[in-house]
């Protein structure tokens, strides 16, 4: 074998990658002096995109498939090079790969709380945590705008600043929406799509694209929510009276010494409270004076949904001089705290009666 045959044999003639890292997104193919023979075969494979770099020029992009690398299929690179079909000697170049499958289950999360304006509790703080997907779409951009001449690019060295954009976006959205918080648990689905599409330009500079963004959570702070835990928690008890009864009784029902400690400690302060009361009716057992009565119930506030925009709150009494006015009709839709969902305003009882003053809508055909 002569020495040419010798130099020759000595280039690699099979291109190729395989990865098991789960987090590469570009791998730089390695060959000492990045000389490549000519003739030399390219496998690229589903999910993956080679790029061509000469001189520091971007010269090719391969889409899956299997080349023969010479002159009639490198179009852009034999320009560089100023080849001939002739020419068989090798050439030097830098190839990238670059994985274009998505990479999933990524993390983002406000690192600092959010302030919005809330209708029912007012300026608020909230957080938000969740996971998004991140694909290379354009190969060559994202080798030129993020990569360089990085040998191996993971996904930890572009996460960073995605989340720092996603945060963004998703503190712009959830201030302009004007849903309430008790409500974003049901949109969260529709705050993701609003959010991806916000990223979506920003990251497209980049090469790169969003297929998928989750919210998987939205808290308050924890004074809030502590709050909220005691007025679920009078809601579910309900009425104090029947369950102080409810839980004395419980108490008597159980067996063995401790039960017998518990009834005599139930039954002492039966005794206490019996004696209470008839000192308070006094020696002759009169009946004591008719108690006050109770407080008047606390007035709702309203919200209305206009056109794909909430107002309010309105009071009833603004709701009324609304209602007189053309302002609000029958079929304008309200919701006020504790209403399951949005309602028309006939059907909500505490606001047909301002419809009544005015006649109903006259019937087909008179």
């Amino acid at each position: 074998m002569g020495i040419l045959d010798f130099l020759v044999g000595e280039f690699i003639d099979v291109i190729h990658w395989t990865d098991d890292t789960r987090d590469t997104m570009v791998w730089r193919f390695e060959r000492h002096g990045h000389e490549i023979k000519y003739g030399a075969k390219l496998t690229v494979r589903e999910g993956q995109a080679a790029v061509f770099v000469h001189e520091g020029q971007l010269a090719d992009v391969f889409t899956p498939g299997l080349y023969m690398l010479e002159t009639n299929n490198m179009p852009i690179l034999t320009t560089l090079q100023h080849w001939d079909h002739g020419f068989r000697s090798p050439f030097k170049s830098e190839i990238y790969f670059v994985n274009t499958t998505r990479f999933t289950d990524l993390k983002w999360g406000t690192k600092n709380p959010v302030i919005l304006r809330d209708p029912e509790f007012g300026p608020t703080r909230l957080r938000a945590f969740g996971t998004y997907a991140v694909k290379v779409a354009d190969p060559a951009k994202f080798l030129l705008e993020i990569v360089g001449t990085d040998g191996e690019f993971t996904k930890d060295e572009i996460t960073f600043q995605i989340r720092n954009i996603i945060v963004q976006e998703f503190s712009r959205a959830i201030a302009q929406s004007g849903i309430p918080v008790l409500d974003m648990a049901a949109n969260t689905r529709d705050l993701g799509r609003i959010v991806a599409e916000a990223i979506s330009a920003n990251v497209a500079a980049y090469g790169l694209t969003i297929p998928e963004l989750y919210i998987e959570n939205i808290s308050l702070p924890p004074a809030v929510e502590e709050a909220l835990d005691k007025r679920t928690s009078m809601g579910v008890v309900g009425d104090l009276d029947r369950y102080t009864q409810f839980a004395t009784a419980e108490a008597m029902q159980r067996g063995g010494e401790a039960g017998g400690a518990m009834q005599a400690g139930v039954g002492a302060g039966i005794g206490m409270a019996m004696g209470a009361e008839m000192a308070r009716r006094g020696p002759w057992g009169a009946a004591p004076a008719a108690s006050p009565p109770p407080p008047p119930p606390v007035e709702h506030v309203w919200h209305i949904a206009e056109g794909g925009q909430t107002t309010g709150p309105y009071s009833k009494a603004k709701l009324g001089r609304m209602a007189a006015a053309g302002e609000m009709t029958r079929d304008t839709y309200v919701w006020t705290a504790g209403q399951d969902g949005w309602m028309r305003a006939e059907d909500v009882a505490e606001l047909a009666q301002l419809f009544t003053v005015l006649p109903p809508p006259p019937p087909p055909g008179a």
